[in-house]
């Protein structure tokens, strides 16, 4: 197990590393099941499209046990939950974990609401692969899972870093927290993304979209880490890319899947060498 009291060690991946997994995604097309929330759906099913993954939506508490044994990787995403759908998602984590199929958990508004804050500490018992949300999202969770920490909404992702790999090394899964630089952490590594745009925050459904994309990385068989800052790295040089030729969100979000569908290794590698420059 990692020591916690030691700081993490940082880790580059390299463009060469994203465009791999991103060329795994696109050979392999990982059956990808995504329990989301019903605000970005769509949006959800058409970046996977984008990048070469076959999303399908399996929510009901009937099927997504059978659904989850079959998949390459399930999303659990909590933004517009149910009882029906709060059954399901327990079924479907436990129905991974029997088949070890990596699973991602998306913990949305994690911490505002009891009964979300409760499922998601039960759902951490069935071992995701990946934990991705936001600064705030994150600190609530390592509270529920007993870190006994408060959350303030506004604080940056560089405040949750140390909590990030404190939730690591309890669930053993890797936390990736997204903001204005991406934080990604099993516990011992750590990687930065500092590639993305402002215009990814005026799109409902970006990030939920991420943590799709973070399982068809994992569905590659791709190690956790690497995958979840591939697709960190994917989907903000996209997002590069599409805000360079947008007038506003409307015309990003659709240059977004565009952007996906033509990404390749030299534009990565220009996208985050230029990052890296002007740090």
């Amino acid at each position: 197990m990692p020591d916690v009291t030691s700081p993490a060690t940082a880790l580059a991946i390299t463009p060469a590393e994203v465009a791999g997994v991103l060329t795994a995604v696109r050979e392999r097309h990982p059956l990808v099941h995504c329990m989301t929330n019903i605000v970005v759906a769509g949006f959800t099913a058409n970046v996977l499209l984008a990048v070469g993954a076959a999303p399908a939506m399996v929510e009901n508490d009937q099927e997504a046990a059978e659904f989850a044994a079959i998949a390459d990787a399930l999303l659990v995403n909590l933004g517009t939950l149910s009882a029906e759908t709060a059954r399901a998602m327990r079924l479907a984590s436990a129905s991974a974990r029997r088949h070890e199929r990596p699973w991602v958990l998306d913990p949305v508004a994690v911490g505002a609401m009891r009964f979300r804050t409760d499922l998601s500490a039960e759902l951490l018992e069935q071992g995701p692969a990946v934990i991705r949300g936001n600064s705030s999202e994150v600190l609530s969770l390592a509270g529920a899972a007993g870190a006994g920490r408060g959350v303030d909404s506004t604080v940056g992702s560089e405040a949750a870093i140390d909590i990030a790999r404190e939730l690591a090394v309890r669930t053993g899964a890797v936390v990736a927290v997204s903001g204005a630089v991406d934080y990604l952490t099993d516990g011992t590594d750590l990687v930065e993304v500092h590639t993305g745009h402002p215009l990814m925050t005026q799109v409902t459904g970006v990030g939920c979209a991420l943590g799709a994309l973070v399982a068809a990385c994992c569905g590659t068989g791709a190690p956790p880490l690497l995958a979840a800052a591939a697709a960190t790295t994917i989907l903000t040089v996209a997002a590069e890319e599409s805000a360079a030729v947008s007038a506003g969100p409307g015309s990003f979000a659709v240059g977004l899947l565009d952007a996906l569908a033509n990404l390749d290794e030299q534009t990565i590698e220009s996208r985050v060498r230029a990052r890296e420059d002007a740090r």
